[in-house]
């Protein structure tokens, strides 16, 4: 008996996968730490993947 392969995910086509990114913003605070925001991809939503295409059903004739 063959085990199957679960499929591969699908890769996000406008983050490439890295779905999420700090981003200095500028200068320190009086720690020294930097000031950063994350961005998230807003197609994936921060996953880095989307969904499976559906497939179709074809018609039998």
């Amino acid at each position: 008996m063959t085990d199957h392969a679960p499929a591969p995910a699908r890769i996000c086509p406008n983050c490439d996968g890295f779905a999420t990114a700090a981003v200095t913003s500028g200068g320190r605070d009086s720690r020294g730490h930097l000031h950063t925001i994350t961005a998230r991809c807003m197609t994936c939503q921060g996953t880095g993947t989307v969904r499976p295409a559906r497939r179709r059903e074809v018609a039998r004739v």
